[in-house]
């Protein structure tokens, strides 16, 4: 069978899809992916696993009817040429772009991947946007053979909003699923409290909580680090680089900058902190977390609460409450054999019920694409539960 894949970002093919598409692969399958970037890295990467890329023409962000007019174009005439079986987008754009050139390739099966409905559909996104991205998704997945969610919310909410009808085939896959190979246990740091956020640069990623946080506990004690690492995100809800400077000037956090492989800082960290209010699918960084061996503090929201067993894993506090935030990091604070004992409890969770194994399994098999393939060999020395902990 012939598949394309339709990404909004080229690292993701090999970061969050890498061991989908290689099952692919190793069932037979030729798979094309597609992405807004020109990345020789990626491209070889992917050619190294036997998958093809090209380019396509994307804005990421923004609302240009005419430059969007031109990715489904360009994504229709792609189909025409390659006349794939079988299409799979995954984030918005992808989605309604590729979902609209199938109908109008009028061949392929489509197959659609949210991994969250994102800001038009958080707290604070404005009526029209919400209307309108609605209605964008209601042609795109009318002929949609399954959509994928990753929480119990999102189908709620796309029914909410007519952006899929009530007969609708969808499917709940435990997020993008973490690859224990690589994302590995690690023992947490004895050298005192260190907590860890990874996120975009958005306010609604709860930045400015995790930072008044910090400043709060950071009076009292000096010595507890807070550290911060994510990419300055073009978005107008982002925080630019003065802010973020006037923080490491302030001595309350330690901005890390961004990178392609977040192991070592979270082999570094004692615990993940993620208080977003932010439209969530199943934050990928909670499950690389928790597969490190890492006890996770985040917020009682769609997606966040998912692999959360708030007081055994971690725990959970509601969105945009400093005051709750900074109650359950001085959990940790006054007591460090705490995030021993969550974090071996959050690294069973992630190797019982969100391996990428099990979340392969049934994208596989509801496409009718083959079963998940052992890795080859793990990328990294796997560590056991008993060692990951002491």
């Amino acid at each position: 069978m012939k598949i394309v894949v339709v990404a909004s970002l080229a690292y993701s093919l090999v970061n969050f899809r890498g061991r989908l598409l290689t099952d692919m692969v190793a069932n037979g399958h030729e798979v094309l992916a597609c992405a807004p970037e020109e990345d020789a890295e990626i491209a070889a990467r992917l050619a190294a696993i036997g998958v093809a890329y090209r380019m396509m023409p994307m804005a990421r962000t923004g609302l240009d009817p005419f430059e969007d007019l031109k990715t489904v174009r360009w994504l229709r005439r792609c189909f025409v040429e390659e006349r794939p079986d079988l299409v799979l987008a995954y984030t918005q754009k992808p989605i309604i772009y590729a979902g609209l050139a199938c109908r109008l390739a009028k061949g392929p099966l489509f197959y659609a991947m949210v991994s969250g409905l994102g800001h038009a559909f958080g707290e604070e996104a404005r009526p029209w946007l919400r209307r309108l991205v609605a209605a964008l998704y209601r042609p795109a997945l009318a002929r949609a053979s399954a959509v994928f969610v990753f929480n119990a919310d999102d189908r709620g909410e796309m029914l909410k909003h007519r952006m899929i009808r009530p007969e609708a085939r969808v499917v709940q896959v435990p997020g993008t699923g973490v690859d224990l190979s690589h994302y590995a246990a690690a023992p947490v740091p004895a050298d005192g409290p260190r907590f860890l956020m990874i996120a975009r640069l958005l306010k609604s990623k709860g930045l400015f909580d995790y930072v008044e946080a910090a400043r709060r506990i950071r009076r009292d004690r000096p010595d507890v680090r807070f550290a911060l690492l994510g990419p300055l995100d073009p978005n107008p809800a982002g925080i630019d680089a003065a802010q973020v400077a006037a923080w490491q000037a302030e001595g309350v956090i330690d901005y890390l900058g961004e990178t392609r492989d977040v192991r070592p800082h979270l082999a570094a960290a004692s615990v993940f902190v993620l208080p977003s209010w932010y439209r969530e699918g199943l934050p990928r960084t909670i499950l690389e977390a928790m597969a490190t061996g890492r006890a996770v503090i985040t917020t009682d929201m769609p997606g966040c609460r998912e692999p959360i067993d708030t007081g055994v894993n971690g725990f959970l506090v509601e969105p945009r409450d400093v005051d709750g935030l900074t109650a359950a990091l001085w959990r940790f604070v006054d007591d460090p054999g705490l995030a021993v004992a969550m974090g071996a409890r959050a690294l069973e969770t992630a190797r019982t019920r969100f391996s990428v194994e099990r979340v392969n399994g049934i994208l596989l098999s509801t496409m009718a694409l083959g079963t998940p393939q052992a890795p080859a060999e793990p990328r990294r020395q796997d560590v056991p539960i008993a060692e990951a902990v002491q």
